[in-house]
């Protein structure tokens, strides 16, 4: 009987032993599954998160200051285009009409959008010029025109682009009786206005007039000469028409 009741007395102890061990081992998974889920928390974002490559080194994003794709293509002549047409506030029909008045009965043979060289006024006409306002600064945008009287002696105008006024009128440098005599026979043969031809150009091309010239192309046939300004990509369009009939007779565009 006593190793009976040794036995049963044994019972108790052993189940809570067992039920010890039990508990013990559900705090270690518990403390394991804690340790994993740290590990887990305290492991590094992925790539795309933080900004870096696989092998550890940062990726490059774009800079918000980076100029555009088409700015990054654009040539230097339609830079320059985009610099210098939006600065002129007086358009070529208005600098024109002032450059005509300048000169009694004068007609327009040139006009041309340019920027103000600072070169003296003797360098490139005459040794008295009449300045009746102050020159733009360097660089500053002008209308260079080209204006002949009747018997084709030229006058140089140039025009302020921004203000609309003449700071520079003298007799072009170097004309000998045969460059009148020829000036004053284009002008008579010319039937077509410069005016007319600019409307025969932009009505091919819309944008902005910078250069209007009537010269001989290379084939003698005399011809307005308009450049236009595309202001949506920066290129230049030449459009030749001929001064008597008023048709086109060549048309180019310059993309560089």
């Amino acid at each position: 009987m006593s190793s009976v009741r040794r036995l049963l007395s044994a019972r108790p102890a052993a189940l809570i032993c067992a039920l010890g061990s039990s508990a013990l081992l559900l705090t270690a998974c518990g403390n394991a599954e804690t340790t994993r889920a740290d590990v887990v928390a305290a492991a590094p974002t992925s790539p795309s998160a933080s900004g870096q490559s696989a092998s550890g080194s940062a990726t490059a994003s774009p800079s918000s200051s980076s100029p555009s794709a088409s700015e990054s293509s654009m040539t230097e002549d339609q830079a320059d285009r985009k610099a210098l047409v939006p600065q002129a506030k007086v358009t070529w029909d208005k600098a024109a009409d002032t450059a005509v008045k300048e000169v009694p009965k004068g007609k327009l043979t040139e006009l041309e959008l340019r920027r103000v060289s600072g070169e003296s006024p003797s360098a490139s006409g005459s040794a008295s010029p009449s300045t009746p306002n102050p020159a733009p600064s360097s660089g500053a945008p002008q209308w260079a025109a080209e204006v002949a009287a009747p018997d084709g002696t030229v006058h140089d105008i140039d025009i302020d682009a921004v203000t609309g006024k003449v700071f520079r009128s003298q007799l072009a440098a170097d004309q000998d009786a045969d460059d009148k005599s020829e000036i004053a026979d284009r002008l008579d043969k010319a039937k077509q206005t410069p005016q007319q031809a600019v409307k025969t150009a932009t009505g091919k091309t819309k944008g902005t007039v910078t250069s209007v010239e009537l010269d001989e192309n290379d084939d003698k046939r005399l011809v307005w000469s308009v450049d236009v300004v595309d202001t949506g990509n920066w290129n230049k369009t030449t459009y030749d028409i001929d001064a008597v009939k008023g048709d086109v007779v060549r048309e180019h565009t310059d993309r560089d």
